[in-house]
């Protein structure tokens, strides 16, 4: 996939792209274009591990670049589980792209690292979904569930 074709898919001009990808931009401001950046980071590591192949890969990234974002706490199914509840993968990306909008990691980080000797449990949150991976924050929203 060359850059051209990413930008349209992600809803980004080629020149903001290149400005992410080279560094010189470091915060997608769009939360929507970051929720449809972890989708696609999403297919890439199904396509990695071969749960689905190059030609559906071509048609959910269509599926994605159609895409508009939105709250977790809508009802489409692409979004809830069979009951309508939104899946626990669903509500990590959203609390992290949220805390993405508002943030880099880096900061984030540095407001966790503040936050830490008074505060540890809320900087243990900011750091994992903050700059942490989405399964990291899956384990993590699972084992505070009640």
């Amino acid at each position: 996939m060359n850059q051209a074709r990413l930008a349209a898919v992600l809803g980004l001009s080629a020149p903001m792209l290149s400005q992410l990808m080279s560094g010189q931009r470091a915060k997608i401001g769009n939360p929507a274009v970051v929720q449809r950046v972890q989708a696609l980071q999403d297919l890439a590591g199904q396509v990695a591990d071969g749960s689905v192949s190059a030609g559906e890969a071509t048609d959910r990234m269509d599926e994605i670049k159609k895409t508009q974002g939105g709250s977790v706490l809508s009802n489409s199914g692409q979004t809830t589980t069979s009951s309508g509840a939104p899946t626990v993968k669903r509500v990590v990306r959203e609390i992290q792209s949220l805390l993405r909008s508002v943030s880099a990691a880096g900061d984030i980080i540095d407001a966790a690292n503040s936050l830490a000797p008074s505060h540890p449990e809320l900087a243990e949150f900011l750091r994992v979904y903050g700059a942490g991976r989405t399964a990291d924050a899956v384990a993590h929203y699972e084992a505070h569930q009640n």
